[in-house]
């Protein structure tokens, strides 16, 4: 019989253990991975929850976005992660995403494209497929609302642009700020891309609304159509 007896995090001394560290000391000491432990509460036979988090860390470049790409069925092919952990670390994810949008919505006021990429990054830069938003802004550039048009690919016949303007006139929109994603990362706008931008502008103008910019959300980066002139 092997003599060497793995520890459980139980046996640690109370300053290690991530739960009694988050109490003890809050929760930004605590590691990427330390964090995970707690959502996932236990680890393999091999593994500390600890030791686990750690290595499916390490498979994606120690990169919680690349992570929260990755989605629930890659969780599940580590030894120990079953459905619910799964489930648990990529709602943990989504929040941590939903928190930062929150935060941006709330203190940020859009003056260039940059505001409005901080805006969107957190919302579509991780996506496995496109997706479609609306920024509706007031006369002083300040956030009335977003939301997602389309899913899955962007073309004139997926993008209603009459239901576009009926939320834009509604809420008394001044201008508006359009953004998709491109789940490849590659930053060039299409032919559709364009076609569908200069269609929703035309149909803008008539109601005396401008559209700002058309970004295009990459991985890591972002296109406006506005620097570039193409708008």
């Amino acid at each position: 019989m092997n003599a060497y007896k793995k520890l459980n995090i139980k046996d640690w001394a109370a300053e290690d253990r991530p739960r009694e560290k988050l109490l003890s000391k809050g929760s930004r000491v605590l590691t990427d991975a330390e964090l995970i432990a707690i959502l996932i509460g236990s680890g393999n036979l091999e593994e500390t929850a600890v030791e686990l988090s750690k290595r499916i860390l390490q498979s994606v470049g120690n990169n919680l976005s690349e992570l929260s790409r990755k989605g629930i069925d890659y969780l599940k092919t580590f030894n120990g992660i079953g459905e619910a952990k799964a489930v648990s670390i990529i709602a943990a994810l989504e929040l941590g995403k939903r928190c930062k949008e929150a935060d941006v919505f709330i203190r940020k006021k859009i003056t260039g494209s940059n505001d409005a990429a901080e805006y969107f990054m957190p919302l579509l830069a991780d996506l496995n497929h496109e997706e479609f938003w609306v920024m509706l802004l007031n006369r002083g550039n300040k956030i009335i609302d977003s939301f997602m048009v389309s899913q899955g690919g962007i073309s004139e016949t997926v993008i209603d642009v009459r239901l576009i303007m009926k939320s834009a006139i509604e809420k008394l929109a001044s201008s508006i700020i359009l953004c998709h994603n491109h789940p490849s990362g590659t930053l060039q706008a299409s032919d559709d891309d364009l076609n569908i931008t200069r269609k929703i502008k035309d149909a803008a103008k008539l109601m005396n609304i401008s559209v700002l910019d058309h970004l295009i959300i990459g991985q890591n980066s972002y296109l406006s159509l506005a620097n570039e002139g193409i708008l």
